[in-house]
């Protein structure tokens, strides 16, 4: 598949195990753990559909849950493998989140779907993604899927990093010329998308949304910045990121969002 050589050849290049191990990437994955610690409980087995090179995965065997985990690319499984200890209740097998057949329903109590809609460019593969993660959790359990959100991502690597033209996106037909709504396609990499079209994907499915999270904020916007405070002001600039990234009026200002619903 054309839409996998793409994924594949860029993760083969690219430092994914220390994506979020910088002060601004700590953002992101102390926000998810975070959240993943208000419904997690002693005894829950934990699924991750694309794990990358496994640094959820390995936060959650590290304290004692069962995890098991699918990724696509093998270098990325490679990793996961190298940095897993012995004393981890942990697998990794290689799969595709659209094709979860291995794995019988109603299995898992928390499903992480942390990367795979990252990477989905059609409505039919998002919702087949989103369908077997539900599937192979149980009735109740919680799945968390996690989004690129396009505005800051415009703001960011468009107008302000020039790390792609606006106005040559607008003329590829990448970007609308009035409401600024994106459209992505493999060769793109990342599929952007805005809180209005997460919210009409999961409206058909069996679920029920918990929490809607802006799970990085602006703080990849503000990189520069975020990585040059100090332990003590980096630790103000996280409470202050917790106390507001569900408020309504700013889980548009993001790079990244966090999705979190129980299967019904």
């Amino acid at each position: 598949m054309e839409t996998n050589k793409y994924i594949i050849d860029f993760y083969n290049n690219y430092d994914e195990d220390n994506r979020l191990t910088s002060k601004h990437g700590q953002v992101e994955f102390l926000t998810t753990v975070r959240y993943i610690d208000k419904y997690i409980k002693e005894g829950d087995r934990v699924l991750e559909i694309g794990a990358a090179t496994g640094r959820y995965s390995h936060a959650l065997a590290r304290r004692g849950y069962k995890v098991d985990a699918v990724e696509l690319v093998e270098h990325n499984i490679e990793i996961f493998r190298k940095n897993t200890l012995p004393t981890e209740n942990i697998t990794i097998i290689q799969g595709n989140a659209l094709d979860l057949s291995a794995i019988p329903d109603n299995q898992y109590d928390i499903t992480l779907l942390l990367g795979p809609m990252y990477h989905l460019y059609t409505e039919e593969d998002k919702r087949q993604a989103l369908s077997e993660a539900i599937r192979v959790t149980k009735r109740g359990g919680v799945i968390f899927a996690a989004y690129v959100i396009s505005d800051v991502c415009v703001l960011e690597e468009g107008f302000y990093r020039k790390k792609f033209s606006v106005a040559e996106y607008i003329k590829n037909g990448l970007i609308d010329p009035n409401t600024f709504a994106t459209k992505s396609e493999p060769k793109e990499l990342f599929e952007l998308v805005r809180k209005e079209n997460i919210d009409k994907l999961m409206s058909l499915l069996p679920v029920t949304r918990l929490r809607y999270v802006a799970s990085n904020g602006l703080s990849q916007l503000m990189r520069e910045t975020i990585d040059n405070l100090d332990d003590e002001t980096f630790d103000l600039y996280l409470k202050y990121h917790f106390a507001i990234c569900e408020r309504e009026d700013m889980v548009g200002s993001t790079s990244h969002a966090l999705d979190i619903f129980k299967k019904n």
